[in-house]
């Protein structure tokens, strides 16, 4: 999928991209993943927070912190072990926001992606960028490549267990379906249970009513009719 720096723009879908820097990982173990989902949550607000402060010393569960308004609204994300992808818009309703080089989804990629990058280097006792530069987004302007965009995302995980899914097509389906339903690290089981905890990442009402219907085969049968 090809990503190039686009203008962003309130009222638009967006597909946000990022990795590690130099295709290296940036998630090792299960903390890392669960730390960046949180991040996820607490970061899409107006409001400052530093985690070790809010959080840890603070003995609240992250997702009973109160963020205030949002910066954004997200639709579908993705967790790979080199990688993330976020489907997200931010409107124009959120006034003092939207400004001359200033824009609530940048504030909200800084936030997320500064937060998690000091984490890890702590953690593991590590300097420099951890990302691969300034995250990518693509803006979506059809509603068949937002369903598209939407399955594509829930489908990735896929290629831990088939390397060439996009390229060659799914060769076990039922399999490749039974390991979704077991990968915790995307939105994906948050739309066939809407009461995990990790669902408050959503805000579904800013979507196509159709997310909330797709089943699971029907996510394959979108990405390869559209591909």
């Amino acid at each position: 999928m090809s990503f190039r720096n686009e203008k962003i723009l309130p009222d638009e879908y967006c597909h946000i991209y990022n990795r590690g820097n130099g295709k290296s990982k940036i998630f090792l173990d299960k903390e890392d993943y669960d730390r960046f989902i949180k991040i996820l949550f607490i970061c899409n607000s107006k409001n400052k927070f530093v985690f070790r402060e809010s959080i840890i010393k603070s003995k609240i569960n992250a997702w009973d912190f109160e963020r205030g308004n949002r910066l954004v609204d997200i639709g579908a994300w993705v967790l790979m072990p080199n990688h993330f992808h976020i489907l997200l818009i931010s409107s124009s309703h959120r006034q003092g926001l939207w400004q001359k080089d200033l824009n609530p989804i940048s504030i909200f990629m800084q936030k997320v992606s500064t937060a998690y990058a000091m984490y890890f280097n702590k953690k593991y006792n590590r300097t420099g960028s951890l990302f691969e530069g300034k995250f990518k987004l693509k803006n979506i302007h059809k509603e068949n490549y937002l369903e598209y965009l939407f399955s594509y995302i829930h489908l990735n995980p896929i290629k831990l267990i088939q390397k060439d899914w996009k390229e060659n097509g799914i060769k076990n389906k039922d399999k490749a379906l039974e390991y979704l339903n077991k990968f915790k690290y995307s939105s994906y089981l948050d739309y066939k249970n809407p009461n995990r905890t990790e669902s408050k990442i959503l805000n579904k009402e800013f979507f196509p009513e159709s997310f909330d219907n797709i089943n699971n085969k029907e996510l394959i049968n979108i990405f390869t009719s559209y591909v």
